[in-house]
C-alpha cells in the first residue's frame, strides 16, 4: 500500500498520447498539467519511445565511475543551449538545488575563505522538499512540522534590492525567475538584472533554480534569457527527460572546476536511458519552441476572459491564475470539477489555478480547454 503523503485525485491514468490521458474505464482527458512539467512532450512521442527503447536495449546504468555517450552528448548539448560551462547530473530538481547550494558555498570558501556560507533566497520562493531546500525555501506552509532545518539561509521580499545589498555572510542568491508553487509569479526584470549586477559586484554566486521554468517552458531554452543576464549556475529537472527522473546544474567557467572528484555525487544521475530520453526530447521541443510563446499568449488571452478567474500571469506556457473562492469556494474545488468534465489541471497554493500543458500542446487543443474551464466557471 501507497504511504498516505498526496492528496490524490479519484482518477487512476493508465495511458497517454500526445495531450491526453486515458484512464482505467477509457475516459480520455485534455492535460494542462503534464505531470507538473514534466510530459513537456506530452505521451507516446514515437522519437521518445525509439530513444528509450533502444537505450534499454544498449545500457540501463554503469554509474558515474565511467562515462557513457548519452550523458556526454547531453552535457555537451545543454552546455550549447544554456551558455554555461559544463554539467553535473542527478535524479531530481531539489538534488539539483542541493548541489549548486554545496557548489556555491564551497566557491566563497575556496576564494574567500570562512564567512561567507548563507545564500540569500526570495520569500514566495520553492526549491525541493529535502530539509536543505525547505530551509532555502522562503514558504512557512512547508515548514510545518520538519524543523530543524539545515542552518545558513536568508529570506527577502522580491523588489527589495536593499535586503541584497545589505545581507552579511552571504555566497550566493538562489532565486527562481517565475515563482512556480509561490503562485506562478514572474519577477520583474529590472529587479533581476539588479540582483545580477549586486552578485558580479560582490563576487556573490547568482543560482537560478529552473526546475520548472527551464528547457523550454516560458518560450526560450531557460527563463533567465529572458532577461539579459548570465547567472553562474543554473538547475534544470522536470521537462529535461520527457517523463523519465533527471535533473542537474550548469555551471559557467568561473564555477566549472570548484567541485572536484569526492566533492558531489548521484548515483543514479546521468542515467543512460533517461539521457538518451532526454536527448530526444529536447529534438522534439526544439520544432515545437518557437510556438510556446504564441500559444502561451493565446492560452493567457483566454483565462483572462473567464468569470471567476481574475489576475492571469506567467510566461509561455507556465500560466497561472487566481481563483474566486466566493465563485468556487477553492481552488482544488475548481481543479476537481474540470478534471470530472476531462481537463487535468493543477494548483498553487491556495487561490491559483496553474497550468502547465505541454510544449507540443496544438491551438486547438488549448481552445478545447478554455472552453470547458468557461464551462465549468460559469456553472
Amino acid at each position: 500500500m501507497l504511504m498516505n503523503t498526496y492528496n490524490r485525485y479519484g482518477v487512476t491514468f493508465v495511458k497517454g498520447e500526445g495531450s491526453h490521458l486515458f484512464d482505467d474505464c477509457g475516459k480520455s482527458y485534455l492535460d494542462f498539467a503534464s505531470g507538473i512539467g514534466v510530459n513537456s512532450i506530452g505521451y507516446a512521442n514515437p522519437k521518445w519511445v525509439k530513444a528509450v527503447s533502444d537505450q534499454a536495449g544498449l545500457l540501463a546504468h554503469t554509474s558515474n565511475l565511467y562515462h557513457t555517450l548519452p550523458a556526454k552528448k547531453l552535457a555537451i548539448k545543454l552546455a550549447a543551449l544554456s551558455g554555461l560551462e559544463c554539467v553535473f547530473f542527478s535524479n531530481s530538481g531539489a538534488e539539483a538545488n542541493e548541489g549548486m547550494i554545496k557548489l556555491a558555498r564551497k566557491y566563497s570558501k575556496d576564494a574567500h575563505g570562512e564567512g561567507r556560507s548563507a545564500i540569500l533566497t526570495l520569500n514566495n520562493s520553492f526549491h525541493g522538499r529535502t530539509v536543505t531546500t525547505l530551509a532555502a525555501t522562503g514558504q512557512n506552509a512547508f515548514h510545518k512540522n520538519f524543523d530543524p532545518f539545515t542552518p545558513g539561509f536568508l529570506h527577502a521580499d522580491a523588489g527589495d534590492l536593499d535586503a541584497v545589498k545589505n545581507a552579511e555572510g552571504i555566497c550566493a542568491v538562489l532565486i527562481e525567475i517565475v515563482q512556480g508553487e509561490g503562485g506562478v509569479v514572474p519577477l520583474p526584470a529590472e529587479y533581476v538584472r539588479e540582483v545580477a549586477k549586486i552578485c558580479a559586484e560582490r563576487d556573490l554566486l547568482l543560482l537560478i533554480d529552473e526546475v520548472q521554468t527551464g528547457i523550454g517552458r516560458t518560450g526560450s531554452w531557460f527563463a533567465f534569457q529572458e532577461y539579459g543576464i548570465s547567472p553562474d549556475v543554473v538547475s534544470f529537472a522536470k521537462g529535461i527527460a520527457g517523463g523519465l527522473p533527471l535533473g542537474g546544474f550548469i555551471a559557467n567557467k568561473k564555477c566549472s572546476e570548484v567541485l572536484k572528484p569526492g566533492d558531489h555525487a548521484a548515483t543514479f544521475g546521468g542515467n543512460p536511458i533517461s539521457c538518451a530520453a532526454a536527448l530526444a526530447t529536447l529534438e522534439i521541443i526544439e520544432e515545437a519552441l518557437p510556438g510556446v510563446k504564441k500559444k502561451g499568449a493565446t492560452l493567457l488571452e483566454g483565462l483572462g476572459k473567464i468569470n471567476g478567474l481574475s489576475g492571469a500571469r506567467g510566461a509561455g506556457l507556465m500560466l497561472g491564475a487566481s481563483v474566486c473562492q466566493a465563485t468556487h469556494q477553492s481552488v482544488r474545488a475548481l481543479v476537481d470539477k474540470l478534471l470530472a468534465s476531462g481537463l487535468v489541471c493543477l494548483t498553487a497554493g491556495n487561490e491559483t489555478l496553474r497550468l502547465m500543458p505541454p510544449l507540443t500542446i496544438t491551438e486547438d487543443e488549448i481552445n478545447e480547454g478554455l472552453n470547458i474551464m468557461e464551462r465549468c466557471c460559469a456553472n
